[in-house]
């Protein structure tokens, strides 16, 4: 049986901006992104763990109210902590916890208005 050439994760998630050295520092400051000087971007290495592909519709509300074409999911390693530090930096923090049998996922608003999600996974996830 032959090779079959396939995907084998997620590379990158890149996203346009009128501002990117600005939107790499807001990442870097409200959620601790260890950004790049070059470039500004932030690369993560894992053993473990797992990362989720999936198309929505688009008439989606999950990524929030306008057009927005796609939403980055981030792991944290402790979401009410960071939630609380979010809006104490005046970032716009939306929706209620919501907490899954996957692990507890709470959203924020970034700079260029782009909700963003972020996901606490649940034991051995």
């Amino acid at each position: 049986m032959p090779t079959v050439a396939r995907v084998t994760g997620v590379g990158g998630v890149f996203v346009r901006s009128p501002d990117p050295t600005a939107l790499a520092a807001w990442y870097a400051e409200h959620l601790g992104l260890p950004t790049r000087r070059y470039g500004g971007g932030a690369t993560f290495h894992w053993d473990s763990g797992s990362t989720t592909w999936a198309p929505f519709p688009p008439d989606t509300g999950y990524f929030g109210p306008g057009t927005q074409p796609m939403m980055v999911n981030f792991r944290v390693d402790d979401l009410e902590e960071l939630l609380g530090q979010l809006r104490a930096g005046g970032v716009e923090v939306v929706g209620e916890l919501e907490e899954t049998e996957h692990g507890r996922f709470g959203w924020c608003v970034d700079l260029d208005g782009n909700r963003v999600e972020l996901w606490e996974p649940a034991p051995g996830m």
